[in-house]
């Protein structure tokens, strides 16, 4: 069943750690790509393995064909159970919860203690929407709403105003009592995404030494 009490949004930051998927399937195949997008050490795990995650073996993701092993999940910082068995999905998550491990199964909220949210990538900027498991299809199709409207710009906006942080912090000024609403107010993004990075600095400094004045 769907989760029907409030969740708490995080992002996992898992480059270099391992992770479990179990299943060999389409859906595992999703999955274990956006794992290796994210920089995971990634096993797969599953008695048949879709042609495209074995593939996969040529960027460090480990394959193996082979049923799953009770209490393996707890070797991993993160499993997802894509097997499309309610049975093996049990074990998995059995298996996760005594070891305190995040798990994630696809199509089966009730075995979650992670839910995967719609996303979307543009650069640094990440964009996530969930329904806690009530509805993907929602999710899914907001996320491709949003796509319309978030161009490239906003990570070459994100680069701008992550640069000018660390300008400030290497002066020895703290960044927290500046006004980053005001910059984001003024029109800045317009700038970036007519390519006047320039201009858009310019901007970017001259409403942060008001906000500090």
């Amino acid at each position: 069943m769907p989760v029907d009490h409030p969740i708490y949004p995080v992002n996992l930051v898992v480059d270099g750690r391992p992770c479990l998927v179990v299943g060999g399937g389409t859906v595992a195949r999703h999955k274990v790509r956006g794992l290796v997008e994210a920089g995971a050490k990634v096993t797969v795990v599953a008695p048949d393995l879709d042609p495209g995650i074995a593939e996969l073996s040529s960027q460090g993701v480990v394959t193996e064909a082979r049923p799953y092993r009770r209490g393996e999940a707890a070797d991993y910082r993160l499993v997802v159970a894509a097997t499309g068995d309610p049975v093996v999905n049990q074990q998995v998550y059995d298996d996760a919860e005594a070891a305190g491990v995040w798990i994630n199964s696809a199509d089966d909220p009730e075995r979650c203690t992670a839910i995967l949210p719609a996303r979307l990538d543009r650069g640094r900027l990440t964009v996530t929407v969930s329904t806690a498991g009530h509805s993907p299809a929602v999710a899914s199709w907001l996320r491709d709403r949003l796509a319309d409207q978030l161009g490239p710009e906003y990570d070459a906006l994100i680069g701008l105003l992550s640069e000018e942080r660390r300008r400030v912090r290497d002066q020895g000024r703290s960044t927290e009592g500046l006004d980053w609403r005001s910059v984001l107010d003024s029109g800045i993004l317009e700038d970036v995404r007519a390519g006047r990075l320039e201009v858009a600095r310019e901007r970017l400094r001259a409403c942060l030494s008001s906000s500090s004045d």
